[in-house]
């Protein structure tokens, strides 16, 4: 029963062989991409950031809430300061938080508490997820399904920005709050995760076990 408003939706009839070449097309791409920890300093047009941003704002979300704000930090003190803070936490955490097993599973990648690429790169996107809000952001109406919906737009966010031929990073220092006060954003919202966006650096490797990924019959089964 349709007791709400409603539009016509459709979508354009392609034969099955063009579905299955786009979507393989899609797949290819995106096996391309790959978490970049080595920036250049290049310029990244405001338009693309935004393109993308508009592109994350798309993805599906509970009741339609849109519970996610994204701030696009492109200023050098802002990025300056994210990154003090952000390698504070990093030292504790392989200075001690981090378990003997978290920390092997690292090694392989070489990650450590040194985050030059939060103010090398050009842009850093922080993504925040609202607890509360509601579609007209009032602050008390209650969203639903937040981690997901905001997961999901991240996801989007990221393949926009690879189809736009930039490198990308998922930073998520923890704890994340002190990204609350410097973005300003209110107590309401909980940091997620920084998206570090811009050119790879000429000499930008990436691990060797980044490449190594679960083959089709390992993540799907079919009933």
């Amino acid at each position: 029963m349709r007791d709400h408003e409603t539009i016509p939706y459709a979508l354009p009839a392609i034969p099955d062989d063009e579905r299955i070449a786009r979507a393989n097309a899609m797949r290819d791409r995106l096996k391309e991409r790959r978490t970049c920890r080595y920036f250049s300093e290049a310029p990244v047009p405001r338009a693309v950031i935004e393109a993308a941003i508009e592109a994350a704002g798309s993805a599906p979300n509970g009741a339609n809430h849109q519970p996610w704000h994204f701030v696009a930090v492109s200023s050098p003190e802002t990025k300056a300061a994210i990154r003090e803070a952000a390698e504070v936490e990093e030292r504790a955490f392989y200075e001690g938080k981090a378990s003997d097993e978290w920390l092997e599973a690292l090694a392989p990648l070489g990650t450590d508490e040194d985050k030059p690429f939060l103010d090398t790169a050009p842009w850093l996107i922080v993504v925040f997820a609202q607890r509360k809000g509601g579609i007209a952001e009032d602050g008390v109406t209650q969203n639903y399904y937040v981690t997901e919906s905001v997961g999901i737009a991240c996801g989007l966010l990221i393949a926009t920005l690879h189809e736009a031929g930039l490198a990308t990073l998922t930073h998520t220092p923890s704890p994340m709050g002190f990204l609350r006060k410097i973005c300003g954003r209110p107590e309401n919202e909980k940091p997620l995760m920084v998206i570090v966006v811009g050119h790879p650096a000429a000499d930008a490797t990436v691990p060797t076990r980044a490449l190594v990924k679960k083959p089709l019959a390992q993540i799907s089964s079919w009933i």
